[in-house]
């Protein structure tokens, strides 16, 4: 028997999450192919835990890092954001001004501009921000 699951359509807030959730878990990818540049493959197998001499792909890890810390809390607040029906116009922008705000963070991080880091950090913190105070029934 063939089941026919029904499509569901994402919110705006949950849409952009899950685009931040595939963005954040392929940060890694430039740093194991600098890994097997410097060490081979082997290498890179053998012993994970040996840092990479590229100083761009050491910010990339701290960067990834950073990432992963923060996205632990926009997407605490977005899945209550979606399970109080919070969602509004405003949760929508935030949620998308995020993960753009997280892009533009990892990116000038890595090419070492120190700061567009820091305003494209605080953007993403403002998008936090907002999602907690429309919780907070503050918007």
């Amino acid at each position: 028997m063939i089941t026919h699951l029904t499509q569901q359509s994402l919110t705006t807030e949950l849409y952009w999450l899950v685009l931040t959730l595939m963005m954040t878990g392929l940060f890694w990818g430039p740093i194991i192919v600098n890994r097997i540049s410097e060490q081979g493959v082997w290498g890179t197998f053998a012993d994970p835990s040996i840092i990479a001499d590229a100083q761009w792909a050491k910010r990339l890890m701290r960067a990834h890092v950073n990432a992963i810390e923060n996205l632990v809390i926009f997407s605490a607040l977005i899945l209550v954001v979606e399970i109080v029906g919070a969602n509004s116009s405003i949760t929508a922008a935030a949620s998308m001004f995020y993960f753009y705000a997280r892009l533009i963070h990892v990116t000038s991080y890595t090419c070492a501009l120190p700061v567009v880091r820091t305003l494209a950090f605080l953007a993403g913190f403002f998008c936090q921000a907002v999602l907690a105070l429309t919780l907070l029934g503050m918007f």
